[in-house]
Formats: structure tokens, sequence, C-alpha cells
């Protein structure tokens, strides 16, 4: 009774909200599977593309983009599963309580239905395209579950079964294609994904204050304090392994012109950290990324310098 009471309560405060309007069924499954995020976070997938001088090559183009479509599909369904789950600690988060599912927009029986469909016809298709693609993403379901189902609620475990996200992501993207991926890319990876993970943490407890704990209960365990040390130490390491990358892997130019990104990578990072630290972001990463021009503008230097060095002909 009381769940169906808060239920209530959340519809009537999506409806009543100014300038908000009750989103139709496709619309609010659509969003509860946070397409914004799925495309952002997968694009990782192509990195293995773009590292194995194969951007242009049509079929492993193909291969990957396929790759790319399945993580979506499948990350779609995991971001319902982790909202079930979620839902009641949702309604007590000022954003969250808006998603489909916490706002009663998306009933539950749907949402277990979605998931049913998605999964195992994903996992199909990856076993179609690549058998061992299939393994990856498997791995990725499996992992995820079990973030959801409790290792959420482990302390820094947490946040290194998100980063485990990210370089699955990779992972898949080298299957996907064929090719062996560089350790550097695994290393980079992981490293990054724990600054924002770490970053991300520490934007919830700004935001929820004394009430974090009610929202994520492993946020009780966490501190202002030691997420701002986790941050410093996981971003030295990040500045220290790209820039390690940039002059010691052998699947780049010898000459080391891979070194001209690290300005833009640095940049990056250290927008990234005067937004979480001067204007407590971070809570949304992918909202960062593609809403803060510095930082975007950043980004998309870098990839086509990247791309330059790598494809360009030399003389």
């Amino acid at each position: 009774m009381a769940r169906a009471t808060v239920t209530e309560q959340t519809e009537r405060t999506v409806a009543d909200e100014p300038g908000r309007r009750r989103r139709s069924l496709p619309l609010a499954a659509l969003v509860a599977m946070r397409p914004q995020q799925c495309l952002t976070k997968n694009t990782f997938v192509f990195a293995a593309l773009v590292f194995a001088y194969k951007v242009f090559d049509p079929v492993a183009f193909l291969q990957a983009a396929v790759a790319f479509a399945l993580f979506c599909a499948v990350s779609g369904a995991i971001y319902l599963f982790n909202d079930l789950m979620d839902v009641e600690q949702d309604r007590l988060h000022p954003r969250k309580r808006l998603r489909p599912i916490a706002a009663g927009e998306l009933p539950v029986p749907l949402a277990w239905a979605l998931i049913v469909a998605i999964v195992p016809l994903t996992l199909g298709a990856a076993f179609a395209l690549r058998p061992l693609l299939a393994g990856v993403l498997g791995v990725y379901v499996a992992v995820q579950v079990g973030y959801s189902l409790g290792l959420k609620h482990q302390v820094i475990l947490d946040v290194f079964i998100i980063a485990s996200g990210f370089v699955l992501r990779a992972a898949a993207g080298g299957v996907a294609i064929g090719v062996v991926i560089s350790p550097w890319l695994y290393v980079c990876t992981a490293l990054g994904a724990l600054f924002l993970g770490f970053s991300k943490r520490r934007a919830e407890i700004m935001l929820l204050n004394q009430y974090a704990g009610k929202h994520r209960r492993v946020l009780e365990e966490y501190s202002a304090t030691l997420l701002e040390e986790l941050i410093a130490i996981v971003t030295a390491l990040t500045v220290m392994a790209y820039s390690l990358y940039t002059f010691s892997a052998e699947t780049l130019p010898q000459d080391h012109s891979m070194m001209l990104t690290i300005p833009f990578v640095l940049y990056a990072i250290f927008r990234y950290l005067y937004l979480v630290y001067r204007k407590n972001e971070g809570g949304s990463p992918e909202t960062l990324f593609l809403t803060d021009v510095p930082l975007l503008t950043s980004i998309v230097l870098c990839a086509l310098t990247a791309i330059a060095i790598l494809y360009l002909p030399r003389g």
C-alpha cells in the first residue's frame, strides 16, 4: 500500500511540474533505456577500429557498427534492470525520480518484458557475428546484473565494476573486427573510467548531502575528502599512462607524433576537474561531454589530431 501511495504521489509530481507533460509509453520506454548514455559510453567500441588503422575498411567498420548497436541494446536493457532494482531509491533523488519507471510512466511488467526480449536477441545476434563477441556481451551482462543486485553496495569495488564496463566495450570492439587490442588501450580506458566514476560519486555526495546514504547505500562509506584523494591519484595515473602510451605503444607512429594529443587530454582532464570542484558537476558525465563547449572542443580536437596522425600519409 505504501509503495502504491509513493507511486501515485510521484506520478502527480511529474504531471504537475511546470512545462512537463506525461510521456507516451513508447517514449517512456526509450527514455528509460537512456539513449544518450548508451550512445556516448558505447563509442568506446570504436576505439579498436581507430587504432587498428581500419576506419576506412568498410567491412571492419560495419562489424564495429553492429557491435556498437548490440552494446547499445544490451546497455539499455541493463539500465531498465537497474532502474527496476532502484525504483524506491530513485524516488528520493531530485533528478532520478523523473525516470520513467520511478515516475510510473513505464509499467514494471513492460520493463521486464523488454529485458527478457532484448538480452537473448542481442546475445544471439552477437554470436552470429562472432561467438567471442557474444561471450564479451555475456560477461558484461553478468557483471552489471551482479552490480545491480548487490555489488554496487561494496565501497570502491562499485566504481571498479563501472570501469570494467568500459574495458569490456573496448574489448568488444577489438573482438568484433578480429584484431588484438593493445594493453595500453585497456589501461587508459580503465583509468579514465575510474576517474569519471569517482568524480560521479563525489557529485552525488555533494548534491544529496545528508540524504546520500538513503539514495545509494554505498555513499555512506564515502566522504568528499576520500573521493578527492582517490580522484587525485587516478588523475595522476591517467596522465602518466596516456603520456607513456603516446611514445611507447608499438602500434603508433615511431616518430612519437601522437604526443601532440597530450595537451588536449590534459586540458580535458583539468576542465573536467574544474567542473567537478568549482561547479559541482560530474553527476552526469555523458551530459557534460555533450554540453560543455570547452570540454567537447578539446575532445573533438584530440580525436581529429589522433586520426590525422594515424591516417594521413607521411612524406
